[in-house]
């Protein structure tokens, strides 16, 4: 369950940053959803690196999870601080070669349709952050295609398969 919630915000801040980023919300306002996703991304983390059950594989996917939690927060902060972004581009980078092996290696050992998914949902994750080292570090004019791809990444990795967990259609 705590994977369905996580990938519900993480669906949430995906489309509302691609909105932004295609002049459809304010600058002002992009960072509470910002602050929220990191938030809840944070709590389930802790919980899975540190909860009573923790193990291995939970600690691993709380480390994974905190590369989003941690994107958000920096996205908020930088809504407020007027910086330019490249530190976050540089982080985004950092992620996207993080996320490529993990892409790879849950693809490898998907037997379920879920699993696939979240393997190709890792893979479109790499791609999102890689687009935004090139946006932010490499200063690539590609806000509009960015913000588009994070609103098909927020509607198909992070929203509709976060509802099925949620209701216990994937597994």
């Amino acid at each position: 369950m705590l994977l369905g919630l996580s990938l519900l915000y993480v669906g949430a801040v995906l489309c509302l940053n691609g909105l932004w980023l295609l002049g459809r919300i304010g600058d002002r306002e992009i960072w509470v959803i910002n602050i929220f996703s990191g938030g809840v991304t944070l709590l389930i983390s802790l919980q899975m690196a540190f909860g009573a059950n923790a193990d291995a594989a939970s600690i691993k996917g709380a480390a994974l999870t905190l590369l989003f939690s941690f994107t958000y927060f920096w996205v908020a902060i930088n809504r407020f601080n007027g910086a330019d972004g490249r530190g976050l581009g540089w982080f985004s980078l950092f992620v996207a070669i993080t996320a490529i092996p993990v892409a790879i290696e849950t693809l490898q050992t998907a037997t379920t349709t879920w699993g696939t998914w979240f393997g190709l949902s890792w893979a479109a994750w790499a791609v999102l952050w890689f687009m935004f080292f090139l946006l932010l570090v490499a200063e690539k004019q590609i806000a509009k295609i960015t913000g588009v791809v994070a609103l098909l990444c927020g509607i198909f990795t992070g929203w509709l398969p976060g509802l099925l967990l949620l209701n216990g259609v994937l597994k």
